[in-house]
């Protein structure tokens, strides 16, 4: 039986694609539960998600491995070649996430046993929005859809408006109370990594869109400026 190169590179790139799916959807749970247990002052969940970044990052690095290998074997041209490409940059930006997560755990163990300065309300939002906006840029990857995202970019100002908004009431909580500087600053931190994700969720719309059509593209971002590091 002769083996198709073609039919065979199909396939090696569609188990590619799905496992890139699983690594997505790896860092959405955890980026999910890092606010949900930060939400619920839970330690020990915490301690779980920053435990499972290893994970992440084995799975990022396995996906890495076999992209190259397909470039070695194949030796792909035109949209194979800026497939496999893709697949290099978003599991990249994917692993990148997971620290996000992993960021988040870390600081919800940094508060300790204090007790919230206010009740979680816009982080929650901004997690909720920015693991849907990567949801939906993976799916539009696997769709080849440019549209979708060129759409998805301009999602990025929501979770730009909610990190302000955190800002401006974090402060005034400061002003009010200066013994609450440090966890505020934790709180802004956490708030932080959630608008970086929508940035790098950004990030993989352009190569989406570079993949499709081969336009190198840059989509314009609102930079915050206040210095959370």
């Amino acid at each position: 039986m002769t083996i198709n190169p073609r039919q065979t590179l199909d396939r090696e790139l569609r188990n590619l694609q799905d496992d890139m799916l699983i690594l997505g959807s790896m860092v959405e749970d955890a980026l999910l539960e890092s606010v949900d247990y930060l939400k619920k002052r839970d330690m020990d969940g915490s301690r779980r998600v920053m435990a499972r970044d290893r994970e992440i990052n084995e799975k990022r690095f396995a996906l890495e491995g076999r992209a190259l290998a397909l470039i070695a074997r194949h030796q792909p041209v035109a949209r194979d070649l800026r497939i496999l490409a893709a697949v290099l940059e978003i599991t990249t930006e994917l692993e990148r996430i997971g620290d996000y997560a992993k960021g988040i755990g870390k600081i919800n163990l940094l508060i300790g046993d204090q007790p919230l300065v206010k009740p979680l309300i816009d982080i929650p939002r901004m997690v909720d929005k920015a693991t849907s906006m990567l949801h939906r840029a993976l799916d539009a990857f696997v769709q080849q859809d440019a549209a979708a995202a060129r759409a998805l970019s301009a999602e990025d100002d929501d979770v730009d408006a909610l990190y302000e908004q955190v800002y401006r009431e974090l402060v005034t909580y400061i002003l009010a109370d200066p013994g609450c500087l440090e966890q505020a600053n934790y709180l802004l931190w956490a708030a932080h990594n959630l608008e970086r994700t929508a940035d790098r969720v950004c990030n993989i719309c352009e190569r989406i869109i570079f993949t499709v059509t081969g336009e190198l593209m840059e989509f314009v971002s609102n930079e915050n400026t206040h210095d959370v590091a």
